[in-house]
């Protein structure tokens, strides 16, 4: 799950964790109004969406006075952010944040990720502030430093102060960063992220060290233990079918492509879309009904296919262990009834009950179409949708 920026700082800012004062604005009226809170003589406007690069973008804009905020909050306000991460179709700016000009002397970044390899929690942090870590990574990955950080003791103050004098933290800021890095890494363990990210981190001529920018996403598998997280989440930023599927306890991710799958198992749901790759067609979704499906939830899953306009047809594969074969043959002629099925099907059943799955369809009067193995049904449902 992720946040905004502003909510991320909100969220450091309980945890002693240094960042430039600011305020969430929905409306040009706001913004000027946040502005004049801030008693500042420079603000920041920044466009509020999940996703980086908005500076690039023309979503993040310094204002001298009153007018230029207003000036910049209209032009930022309803505009459409295309960046690396949104893809071609953008996002819609809905909210700002007004924040505090601050004197920036040198900028750095600093981040957390779950590494893996090591199955530990990793503290990585760079003088090349301000950029891509990507780019770094790629180009000059010797100036990228790294704390392997042990989950009995958490991050140690040695460690980051380690970090701090690799990167060239001034020496009488070195307190200031390790205390922040401290704070930045209890944020990451006590809220169970699975990224944080300060990029950048800055020194300012009053001798402060503070994140003039955050990123924090966290584990969807540990929201039931973070009620406080759930609250910052933000429906407009997420696809509605995403929305529905979570609704039903369904493992869904839209994609591009024109195939709707519906699978069972993770593993299987990307094999079955590896394979339409293979036979030259495109997958429009990830879709794992999971092991426990009901004729309901299935149903629902069917539908939330449909929803999407790009899919051209659909390919149902289902290995039946826990899951039985006529329970998946109900929910997909029930589905198939309810919305008035206009495109192709493929179904590919096999395990539990599959004679008497196989039964339910062929029995069903629908305009379906078996398949005897998964490469069968991948093959049959790319010709159909390109005939």
């Amino acid at each position: 799950m992720n946040i905004h920026e502003y909510q991320g700082k909100e969220l450091l800012r309980k945890y002693g964790v240094a960042v430039p004062n600011g305020k969430v604005a929905y409306s040009v009226d706001e913004a000027v109004e946040a502005a004049k809170s801030l008693g500042t003589d420079v603000n920041v406007v920044k466009a509020q969406i999940h996703a980086g690069g908005r500076g690039k973008a023309g979503g993040v804009k310094v204002a001298k006075n009153l007018d230029e905020v207003r000036t910049y909050a209209d032009e930022i306000l309803g505009k459409t952010l295309v960046t690396h991460q949104t893809g071609p179709e953008g996002k819609e700016v809905k909210r700002l944040l007004i924040e505090e000009g601050c004197d920036i002397k040198q900028e750095y970044y600093v981040g957390l990720v779950v590494d893996r390899a090591t199955s530990r929690i990793v503290m990585m942090a760079s003088e090349e502030g301000g950029t891509e870590i990507e780019e770094v990574a790629a180009e000059t990955p010797e100036k990228i430093f790294k704390e392997v950080i042990d989950p009995v003791t958490g991050l140690m103050p040695y460690q980051a102060r380690r970090l701090a004098f690799n990167i060239n933290i001034p020496k009488d800021l070195l307190k200031e960063a390790v205390k922040f890095m401290m704070g930045l890494y209890k944020v990451f363990a006590d809220k169970d992220c699975s990224i944080a990210e300060i990029n950048p981190l800055v020194t300012t001529g009053d001798g402060k060290v503070m994140a003039l920018d955050a990123k924090l996403n966290f584990d969807s598998n540990a929201l039931f233990r973070q009620k406080d997280i759930i609250e910052y989440r933000d429906l407009d930023e997420e696809d509605p079918k995403e929305i529905e599927a979570s609704k039903y306890d369904l493992s869904y991710i839209s994609l591009d492509g024109n195939i709707g799958c519906m699978v069972n198992g993770a593993g299987l749901a990307m094999s079955t879309m590896d394979i339409i790759k293979h036979y030259k067609g495109d997958p429009a979704n990830f879709l794992d009904v999971g092991g426990g499906a009901t004729k309901e939830k299935v149903t629902e899953a069917f539908k939330i296919i449909l929803s999407d306009k790009n899919v051209k047809g659909i390919y149902v594969n289902i290995f039946g262990g826990i899951m039985k074969c006529d329970v998946i043959a109900d929910g997909v002629v029930a589905a198939t009834k309810q919305v008035g099925l206009e495109i192709p099907l493929v179904v590919r059943l096999e395990g539990t009950n599959v004679e008497l799955g196989k039964q339910i369809l062929e029995e069903s009067g629908l305009n379906i179409t078996a398949a005897d193995s998964m490469a069968d049904g991948a093959e049959k449902i790319v010709s159909l949708v390109k005939a």
